[in-house]
């Protein structure tokens, strides 16, 4: 059977779908999840923390509060620019000077 619609087969509807960049809501409830436990657990997170690192060490608590952070606060992506074939990068600047 032909397409009889208003669009050809392969292309696409505009506004069709999630924006790019815009999380499911599924993520957005997991995340809003966690906020609300650290917020609601702020001085109880700090004798935790404290406890494990009597226990443990600092170390071992700063590793457990930025394990738990990570889930609270996005990550920044790194960015790596590199020159052809991965090398460093060569910058050229010419100027002419006024008259």
């Amino acid at each position: 059977m032909a397409n009889k619609g208003q669009f050809k087969k392969g292309e696409k509807r505009p506004k069709a779908g999630r924006p790019k960049g815009l999380q499911n809501k599924a993520t957005i409830v997991a995340k809003e999840a966690i906020a609300r436990f650290v917020d609601g657990n702020a001085d109880r997170l700090q004798e935790w923390l404290d406890q494990i690192a009597a226990n443990d060490g600092p170390q071992a608590a700063f590793k457990c509060f930025s394990d738990l952070l990570e889930y609270h606060v996005p990550k920044l992506s790194r960015a790596e620019v590199s020159g052809p074939d991965g090398g460093p990068q060569q910058v050229e600047c010419t100027w002419k000077a006024a008259e």
